[in-house]
C-alpha cells in the first residue's frame, strides 16, 4: 500500500501535466488557466457553503447527545476536496468535485470501514482473566435505614 501511495504522488503531477496541455491545445491556454482559476473560486465557496452546514449537524448531534462520526466525516472529506478544487488542475479538480456529492462520500466511507480492522485495548487493564488484581476506591454505604417487609410467599397451604 505505501507503494501504492508513493506512485500516486510520483503520477499525478505528470497526469496534471498532461491533461492540462491537452485541455490547453483544445481550448486554448487562457482558457485553460480561466477554468483552473474558476474551480479554486468555486471550490472555496463549495467548502465554505457545505463546511458550515456540517459544523452546524456536527453541533446538532452533539446536543442530541450522538456521536457525529458522519458529519465529522463528511466535513474532513469536504476539507480535502476543497483542497484538491484549490490545487491547480483538471484531475485534482474532478476528484474534489466527485467528494462533493454525497453519494460518492458514502461509498468511500463504506469501502473504507470494509477495509479497516479497528482494535480497542483498554489501557492498564488486565488482557487476561488468570490475572489478579486489585481495585481501590471508596465507597459509601446506602443501606435503606428502615428495610421494608416483604411478603413471605414461601408459606405452602395446605
Amino acid at each position: 500500500m505505501p507503494l501504492l501511495i508513493l506512485f500516486g504522488f510520483i503520477a499525478l503531477p505528470f497526469l496534471e501535466i498532461g491533461v492540462f496541455l491537452w485541455i490547453g491545445d483544445e481550448i486554448g491556454i487562457l482558457a485553460t488557466v480561466a477554468t483552473t482559476a474558476l474551480t479554486a473560486i468555486v471550490g472555496t465557496a463549495l467548502v465554505r457553503a457545505q463546511g458550515l452546514a456540517m459544523l452546524s449537524k456536527v453541533s446538532d448531534s452533539l446536543n442530541r447527545g450522538e456521536m457525529p462520526a458522519r458529519p465529522v466525516f463528511d466535513g474532513a472529506y469536504l476539507l480535502f476536496a476543497g483542497a484538491l478544487l484549490l490545487a491547480p488542475g483538471f484531475v485534482t479538480d474532478a476528484i474534489g468535485l466527485m467528494l462533493f456529492i454525497p453519494f460518492v462520500r458514502g461509498g468511500v466511507l463504506a469501502l473504507l470501514i470494509s477495509k479497516t480492522l479497528v482494535t480497542v485495548r483498554a489501557s492498564g487493564a488486565p488482557t487476561s482473566s488468570r490475572h489478579n488484581y486489585d481495585v481501590e476506591g471508596d465507597f459509601q454505604d446506602i443501606t435503606p435505614t428502615e428495610t421494608p417487609e416483604l411478603p413471605d410467599n414461601t408459606k405452602k397451604e395446605p
